[in-house]
């Protein structure tokens, strides 16, 4: 099936739900891309931006993912801009744990002192009372990982976060976490040609747990290869047949590719509809096998 044979919606790759309760769709879209050059201030074409949001929306996205350092604080400033008041069915999630001094600058503070002065700034930025899905970021090599979930335990407990999730982690975080809070995702680098994270992915996928592959595209000159052939060869995008071999490696997957382009947005949700032959996706699957303890 080509992507263009159905109409260009989000609905088209099915849903998962987050948490036993928010049914989202399983392609949703990731809002980093719409701040200035380096993640960093605001956007050069904030009309861009807005308009590129709320073309999302239109397509049946209704899961956006965002963090307080893209900008900072600039991301959740343009998705309140653009889309309050929310569709009832809108699921906005943000990150804590990165701060921000300049371009490409990135410093870690997963610190519970500050985790609970962060929550405050997204819920006042995003115009919500209650932020359906809150992830750390990344741990913090300078905090107890565990201070850090029990920070987050506790947002939830005060009714500021619905649930709690993690992001740049690995399956012995995730373990750890669970013992203090449920988890309902977790955020990993990801792609076809990029698999470190394969176990924690099957880990997410036997568990419940939605996984939320960011840099979902070819990482290697040898991807680009193939994924550009099969791209040449069903007439749509290399960006599309990526995404669509991470719909289909697993039905834990949600999707949040990025851009600040409604023609590229257009492009990546078109990726929902497209089916790629069980030998496309099998040739996919090889380009970086599986290490042998993992087979």
């Amino acid at each position: 099936m080509s992507a263009k044979s159905k109409t260009l919606s989000a609905v088209n790759a099915g849903t998962i739900t987050l948490g036993g309760d928010l049914p989202v769709n399983r392609m949703g879209y990731g809002a980093m891309r719409i701040t200035g050059k380096g993640i960093w201030g605001p956007p050069a074409d904030p009309d861009a931006a807005v308009a590129t949001l709320r073309r999302a929306v239109e397509l049946g996205v209704n899961f956006i993912d965002t963090a307080d350092s893209y900008g900072p604080n600039i991301s959740e400033d343009l998705i309140a801009e653009a889309l309050y008041p929310y569709p009832k069915d809108m699921v906005i999630t943000t990150k804590v744990g990165w701060v921000r001094h300049g371009p490409a600058v990135w410093q870690h503070n997963a610190s519970p002192v500050h985790i609970a002065e962060a929550v405050e700034g997204s819920l006042k930025r995003l115009r919500l009372d209650r932020i359906d899905v809150y992830q750390l970021h990344v741990p913090d090599p300078a905090t107890s990982f565990d201070a850090s979930m029990e920070a987050m335990a506790r947002l939830k407990e005060q009714g500021k976060v619905r649930h709690v999730a993690l992001s740049n982690v690995t399956l012995e975080h995730i373990q750890r976490a669970q013992k203090i809070v449920p988890i309902v995702s977790v955020q990993n680098r990801y792609s076809f040609s990029d698999r470190e994270w394969d176990y924690v992915l099957d880990f997410c996928e036997a568990n419940g747990i939605a996984f939320i592959p960011w840099s979902p595209l070819a990482q290697s000159r040898k991807a680009h290869e193939v994924v550009e052939r099969i791209s040449s060869a069903r007439g749509v995008s290399t960006a599309v047949v990526s995404l669509a071999w991470a719909l289909r490696r697993s039905p834990a997957t949600l999707l949040i590719p990025g851009t600040s382009s409604v023609k590229h947005l257009e492009d990546n949700i078109s990726a929902a509809a497209f089916q790629l032959s069980d030998a496309e996706f099998a040739e996919l699957g090889c380009v970086v096998p599986k290490p042998y303890w993992l087979r």
